[in-house]
């Protein structure tokens, strides 16, 4: 099957860089910030958005992996942080894809248990096949495809991309 590159390694990194200006446009008031990677390729481009932001702000950044599975997000969702880290704090949810919105509403809940200052959401490439009635804060690109197209990222230091096949 052809893959058809929807997005070059420039573009990622200026995609990563204005989601990381907008975030700081969001919380400019607070001191420290969480941003909630979920794994795997959603961790990968949180910890560019938290590089990026750390660049540019004077924000304390913290990274947090949110471990979920896809296959069945009804089990439970794990974080590298303890609750009580980001307890009061805002919080930006990443993902590299948002497809039906399915592993997003997923992580979405899990966070509703904790007070927090402001929730977001952040993606790279957001589908606009939901299932679910969430939307992405901050996203580097829409896209509309087939169900049957499938959007792959593939991110590494100097050849990151994103892909429809």
């Amino acid at each position: 099957m052809s893959k058809n590159i929807i997005l070059n390694h420039q573009e990622i990194e200026h995609k990563i860089r204005r989601i990381a200006y907008q975030i700081y446009e969001t919380f400019v008031e607070e001191e420290v910030v969480v941003i909630a990677g979920i794994a795997d390729n959603g961790f990968v481009f949180a910890k560019k958005i938290a590089e990026a932001l750390s660049q540019i702000a004077p924000i304390k950044v913290l990274l947090c992996e949110v471990i979920i599975d896809k296959q069945n997000p009804k089990l439970p969702i794990s974080t590298s942080l303890q609750k009580e880290t980001y307890q009061n704090k805002g919080l930006v949810l990443v993902d590299d894809v948002l497809n039906s919105g399915t592993t997003l509403v997923y992580g979405v809940r899990h966070f509703l248990d904790v007070p927090l200052k402001k929730f977001k959401t952040a993606v790279l490439v957001d589908r606009n096949h939901k299932k679910y009635p969430v939307k992405a804060d901050f996203k580097g690109i829409s896209l509309s495809t087939s169900l049957y197209e499938h959007v792959n990222i593939v991110f590494s230091d100097n050849d990151s991309s994103a892909f429809l096949s």
